[in-house]
């Protein structure tokens, strides 16, 4: 096992108690065995358990990404027990909605204060505008959403998983348009009726597939990562009926390169619930006959920088985060490392993108422009 997992380093450049900033130090002789057994399950574990250290976990898994991605497979001994799962369960059903919020979104406002910065906002900020700092990045990516939406002042917009409210603040302080956000999770509800009280915003909690209402636009950022495979086509048609004949969608989301068995991976188990990254065709099948695919942006690679500021983040305030709840564990901080640091690693190897969908219904007037990506 040892042997086999060391070619594999040696492909990637990693060396075993090397003294690169990519290198692993291994502490545990047993996470050869746990690695070779459970793959990135086994790693992940090994990490949090204190096996192996490395001071650039996300260059380290990076390299380790695209040795993988040329090999092409996947043993059948990690997939397999997840995909039976997933073909005798709806790991998304209605029922099981609020899993996520309860064990993700409702751990602590000041958590996600610290780690994400002034503007809230939990999904991947846009660089390309030329922002200086994560707050500017997240302003830009938020005017940008707008302005491919074509936001005009008096119009009605849904934001679906509306996260603490980031959104509907921007677009009803910026564009005059009143929002309804929906959310799983009931600390992101408190905050976001708390924050944003005297403005023309109303954040309920309840799932997607309850709401009904007529809207000028909807706009979904980073939540259809939870919604899974089983339920993108649901999805589509809820977005459908609430949306008006020449109203526009836009729909944000973590994509990966190509359709995956559904497995119990390390992030679902420990970090997210239930969910579920698509790929290109599936949402191009959930969206057949519904929707135009008037336009798609991919900036994955702004991701990478984004997950980066939020670990930065999050480790400058670990010292003062640590003593405001009793899950903030070591353990606790060791986790949250390797999840950030993995993602990005993910997104530098360009394992993930970012996908920006802009969504018409069939029939609707005129020609839909892309505004300019840059001011």
């Amino acid at each position: 096992m040892k042997e086999t997992l060391q070619k594999l380093l040696d492909a990637a450049d990693i060396r075993v108690n090397g003294d690169r900033p990519w290198d692993i130090r291994v502490h545990d002789e047993r996470l050869w065995r746990r690695a070779f057994l459970y793959g990135n399950n086994g790693l992940g574990d090994g990490y949090v358990d204190g096996w192996w250290d490395c001071r650039a976990i996300d260059e380290m898994l990076c390299r380790l990404l695209r040795v993988v991605r040329k090999r092409n497979r996947r043993p059948w001994r990690v997939v397999l027990p997840g995909y039976v799962h997933s073909l005798l369960v709806n790991l998304q059903s209605l029922r099981r909605a609020f899993q996520v919020g309860e064990h993700h979104y409702d751990i602590g406002n000041a958590l996600y204060r610290a780690m994400l910065g002034e503007q809230m906002v939990y999904s991947c900020a846009y660089w390309q505008a030329g922002a200086g700092d994560l707050d500017q990045a997240q302003e830009d990516k938020l005017e940008l959403v707008c302005r491919k939406l074509r936001l005009e002042r008096g119009q009605r917009v849904l934001d679906i998983g509306c996260g603490w409210g980031s959104f509907c603040r921007y677009a009803a302080e910026n564009h005059g348009v009143e929002c309804v956000g929906l959310t799983v999770s009931k600390e992101q509800a408190a905050y976001a009726r708390r924050h944003l009280e005297e403005l023309p915003v109303e954040i309920l909690l309840q799932d997607y597939r309850e709401h009904q209402g007529q809207f000028d636009r909807i706009v979904s950022i980073g939540m259809f990562e939870h919604v899974g495979p089983r339920n993108y086509r649901t999805f589509m048609k809820v977005a459908r009926r609430n949306l008006k004949p020449e109203g526009l969608f836009l729909l944000h989301t973590i994509g990966c390169n190509k359709p995956y068995l559904a497995a119990r991976s390390w992030i679902n188990r420990n970090i997210f619930p239930n969910g579920h990254i698509p790929a290109p065709r599936q949402v191009g099948k959930a969206m057949e006959g519904l929707f135009v695919a008037e336009d798609l942006h991919n900036f994955g690679p702004d991701y990478d920088r984004t997950l980066m500021a939020w670990y930065h983040n999050f480790r400058f305030a670990w010292p003062v985060l640590r003593n405001t709840r009793p899950q903030y564990t070591d353990r606790f901080y060791r986790m949250w490392t390797y999840y950030l640091l993995s993602c990005a690693a993910a997104f530098r190897a360009r394992d993930l993108q970012l996908w920006q969908w802009v969504l018409s219904i069939p029939g609707r007037r005129g020609t839909y422009n892309r505004p300019a990506l840059t001011p």
